[in-house]
């Protein structure tokens, strides 16, 4: 009996361990942040690990999640996460706690972790949505941002930037220093 445990802890270890290597490897392809990828990978480690020793203390789903939400604010309280970094951190506890505390078969284990991989890699990718970026700066040529003339706005801001600029956004304006902070949301190509 003790061995049908240890077979079965086991087998999600390595599920999980795989398919968390396989999302961050997969997030680190599309936004080179190591330090990063190394702490989702050990942060998915450590919640599947104590999830499932705790299991066996009769541990519910739903203190599995408070146990994310502990984690949670216990590390990453201090340093601000973008929600791209805040998403992927919540696939690899999600991972980790169906591999954890989940009751479906292995199969089905590896088909939901492989589904959650590839809607990332798709979404990653400009696949299904263009890849944009955005970016503020302050510009002096006020007579430009009025909607009338948002055309020759977006064209000089092309020519200036050198970006294939597709929408500006009018953040704030300053009449005192006839200045106006734009957002500027520009189509950008995929690194290789």
């Amino acid at each position: 009996m003790e061995s049908t445990v240890d077979t079965h802890f086991l087998v999600r270890l390595i599920i999980n361990l795989v398919s968390v290597c396989i999302l961050i490897r997969c997030y680190y392809a599309f936004s080179k942040h190591r330090d990063n990828a190394a702490s989702f990978m050990l942060f998915g480690v450590g919640v599947f690990l104590v999830t499932a020793l705790l299991h066996s203390v009769t541990v519910s789903m739903g203190f599995a999640f408070g146990l994310f939400a502990v984690f949670s604010m216990l590390r990453y309280r201090t340093e601000a996460l973008g929600i791209k970094e805040m998403t992927y951190l919540f696939l690899v506890i999600a991972m980790a706690l169906l591999a954890a505390v989940g009751t479906m078969a292995h199969v089905f284990l590896v088909a939901m972790n492989a589904l959650i991989i590839l809607a990332a890699l798709v979404l990653e990718t400009r696949f299904l949505l263009p890849l944009h970026g955005e970016k503020t700066v302050e510009y002096e040529r006020i007579d430009l941002i009025h909607q009338d003339n948002r055309p020759q706005l977006i064209e000089d801001l092309r020519q200036r930037t050198g970006l294939d600029v597709t929408r500006v956004d009018v953040v704030s304006i300053s009449f005192l220093r006839d200045t106006a902070e734009l957002r500027m949301h520009y189509r950008t190509e995929a690194e290789s």
